[in-house]
């Protein structure tokens, strides 16, 4: 049995008499607020959200119409059950009504039987869809610490004594999403760093992720070309892909003695490298098409040899593909540029220092695309 003595009701009427007829109706039963016009409500509605708004239409200045619909602009009071009280009984009207976002419409003059069940019943709807909507959250909650578990927690623990400094960070837009990285100690002289971007969000991708992660986890240990992993994680993908998703993964094998990395690419975009006195360049190419589309798809690899100092930042596409309030994207000339004046810095500076830039360009702008940032320097 749902409790609704807690549930608000604001009552929007201009005509003092049609209020005192719904406060006596409803007051016992729930907690109620009241506006004689439109400003008001509305100012009443963002301060303190309520559970249903009772809504005149017919009222000097603002009408309900408008603010209904200002109601469902706002992202306080979007999910806000409205319900007209009018007098107007056209169908026009009534339509006009559901149009702005109305969830019933009651002509006046009403029987109180009848408001009070109305009230009970929108009521009801509402705790049942917060009830869900809660039990949702929470889940996808729980869903984003398993994901954010998966990936290593510490990065620079498994690469001691390597002479590699690495750092790395992964953001979703949603709670969970489809961006993966890995670093892995496959023996004294190599190391493995990967980077991984799930087509889609949300949960598909979250699932698709882990099972990703997992293969290169299995696989990457003992294989030691870059297109060998990834030619074995996109047979064992496209073998069962029911939702047809997809994978873009770069994968670089640090070879510590030849001090040389080889880089396989399943349509990722390149990994900025960046080297003293020299100015900041992508310096491969994918070198396949994104796993689990085609089984046996050919990955070829790349080489590198690297020098003390060099730093290879791997990165996803919601790096480049940050927008902020004039649909402006973040951009590799920017990314590139950025991360040139910050040749010489630590591989945890050079992240922070890039997630610090992309909100700053994002300003506040909501974030479109998980963003993953992989930095090694050597």
């Amino acid at each position: 049995m749902i409790d609704l003595s807690e549930s608000r009701v604001l009552i929007v009427d201009d005509v003092k008499a049609n209020v005192d007829v719904l406060v006596a109706a409803l007051r016992d039963d729930f907690k109620l607020s009241v506006a004689l016009n439109g400003e008001s409500a509305l100012r009443s509605a963002e301060k303190v959200p309520p559970d249903l708004v009772l809504l005149d239409i017919m009222m000097p200045g603002m009408d309900g119409y408008e603010v209904c619909r200002r109601l469902r602009a706002s992202g306080h009071t979007r999910e806000v059950p409205v319900m007209f009280l009018s007098s107007l009984e056209d169908v026009a009207n009534k339509a006009r009504g559901f149009e702005m976002g109305a969830n019933d419409y009651l002509t006046k003059p009403f029987e109180v039987l009848e408001v009070q069940a109305r009230v009970r019943s929108l009521l009801k709807a509402k705790a049942y869809s917060d009830a869900v909507k809660e039990k949702l959250a929470n889940e996808l909650r729980i869903a984003r610490e398993i994901q954010l578990g998966i990936l290593p927690l510490e990065v620079s623990s498994g690469t001691r004594g390597t002479g590699l400094d690495i750092h790395a960070v992964m953001e979703p837009a949603l709670e969970v999403g489809g961006d993966l990285y890995e670093v892995l100690r496959a023996g004294d002289d190599r190391v493995v760093v990967v980077v991984g971007d799930v087509s889609g969000k949300g949960i598909p991708a979250a699932l698709f992720m882990a099972v990703t992660t997992t293969l290169i986890r299995v696989v990457g240990d003992g294989l030691e070309r870059p297109e060998q992993i990834l030619s074995r994680v996109n047979n064992f993908l496209a073998a069962q892909n029911p939702q047809n998703l997809f994978v873009t993964i770069a994968c670089a094998v640090f070879h510590l003695r030849d001090k040389k990395v080889a880089y396989a690419s399943a349509g990722h975009p390149s990994p900025v490298l960046l080297r003293s006195g020299v100015a900041p360049s992508l310096p491969f190419e994918a070198t396949g098409i994104p796993a689990a589309i085609t089984p046996g798809a050919e990955i070829t690899s790349k080489s590198l040899d690297l020098r003390s100092g060099d730093s290879l930042v791997f990165y996803t596409d919601g790096v480049t593909e940050a927008f902020n309030a004039n649909e402006e994207q973040f951009g590799e000339r920017r990314l590139t540029d950025h991360l040139g004046r910050m040749s010489g810095r630590s591989a945890s500076e050079l992240v922070s220092g890039t997630l610090e830039a992309i909100r700053g360009h994002a300003a506040g702008h909501p974030q479109s695309d998980d963003i993953t940032i992989v930095a090694v320097r050597t």
